[in-house]
């Protein structure tokens, strides 16, 4: 039980760190034709980032469906993905973004903390010159600001 609960948390933080490294390399890179729909305007309610959901969901079943036939820690693998997805849309689709039917916008603490941090992110509507790619891990806003600040004087240059 304990095991399981470890990996759990392992999977969930791992996951973290993936998506940082994923965001920041692969959809600022290679991927940015999906991604960039996340940075622009677009009609509807859906976007093509949304496919990035999609296929990591797929993932996540695999490894359910790997882990209930053959080796039981990859369905815990699994679960931890797939909270790590549901605070995902939670905080980035929900709160960030209000991609859902209430409005609630945090005005202190942690949550509005990742807010600032993403709103951050989206002040270039380019692949280049971002900062924050994390959807669950924040800086101080204050660094990230100093960040995007050099980033555009760099560009300016």
């Amino acid at each position: 039980m304990i095991l399981n609960i470890i990996i759990v948390l392992v999977s969930l933080i791992t996951m973290e760190v993936f998506a940082l490294y994923f965001h920041k390399y692969f959809m600022h890179g290679r991927g940015w034709n999906w991604h960039e729909s996340h940075h622009i305007h677009t009609d509807g309610y859906f976007e093509t980032n949304d496919l990035y959901a999609v296929c990591f969901s797929a993932i996540a079943a695999g490894l359910f469906i790997a882990g209930s036939l053959w080796w039981s820690p990859l369905w815990y693998i699994a679960l931890g993905f797939t909270l790590y997805g549901l605070l995902y849309g939670f905080v980035h689709d929900g709160l960030v973004h209000q991609r859902w039917p209430f409005k609630y916008s945090p005005k202190s603490g942690y949550l509005y903390r990742l807010v600032l941090a993403h709103r951050l992110h989206h002040h270039t509507v380019t692949r280049d010159g971002a900062v924050s790619f994390g959807f669950l891990w924040a800086e101080k806003p204050d660094l990230l600001k100093s960040q995007l600040k050099a980033k555009k004087g760099l560009k300016n240059q």
